[in-house]
């Protein structure tokens, strides 16, 4: 049953943690077809307030090792491996998309709900990529609120980091991990 297996596709989603992912990565057409899915959110007024940007191949060092020089910026007295983990911080998946939100401040549908859109995408792509069969993990970390990172990756005025995902083989199994149970979340409003 089509209902089925979508939910169950919903069901089985889970994240690679980004360490446990490795080659190969999709390739050019995989990935086009896997933005082709995320692209499908609901973004009212067409408005389109997200860009994806890939980091791939060497860039993933180079900026790598701009982090770990940043994060001694922010804080030299950040112990050596802090550092190490944000040098190496976009080194193990082969495939890196930033989702950059694209926020038009004045505009009729507000930066509250551009923002959401953009989020939307993270986890579609995140579905796409489980559904072409490579494991992926939605993170931030401080990266993605800090001004020079956003300079260094060439992001507009107006333009935010909403995540990284990090796309590749899952190198093992991922367990399952607690749920919460929808019925300790739902309340009925009664005026």
């Amino acid at each position: 049953m089509r209902t089925l297996s979508a939910l169950q596709a919903l069901d089985q989603r889970r994240s690679v943690p980004s360490m446990q992912l490795g080659e190969p990565g999709p390739d050019e057409p995989t990935l086009l077809r896997m933005l082709e899915s995320a692209v499908r959110v609901p973004d009212h007024g067409k408005l389109v307030p997200f860009r994806f940007l890939r980091i791939a191949g060497p860039a993933r060092q180079v900026l790598g090792e701009f982090l770990a020089r940043r994060a001694l910026q922010r804080d030299p007295d950040a112990p050596p491996h802090a550092v190490e983990k944000d040098r190496q911080r976009f080194s193990h998946a082969p495939l890196v998309v930033a989702v950059v939100a694209r926020l038009q401040s004045g505009h009729k549908v507000p930066e509250q709900e551009q923002l959401l859109t953009a989020g939307c995408v993270c986890f579609a792509l995140l579905q796409a990529a489980q559904a072409m069969g490579f494991g992926a993990q939605w993170l931030t970390a401080w990266m993605a609120y800090d001004t020079e990172v956003a300079r260094i990756l060439g992001l507009a005025d107006g333009e935010r980091i909403v995540g990284f995902v990090h796309v590749g083989t899952p190198l093992q199994a991922v367990p399952e991990r607690d749920r919460p149970d929808p019925r300790a979340l739902l309340s009925d409003w009664n005026p």
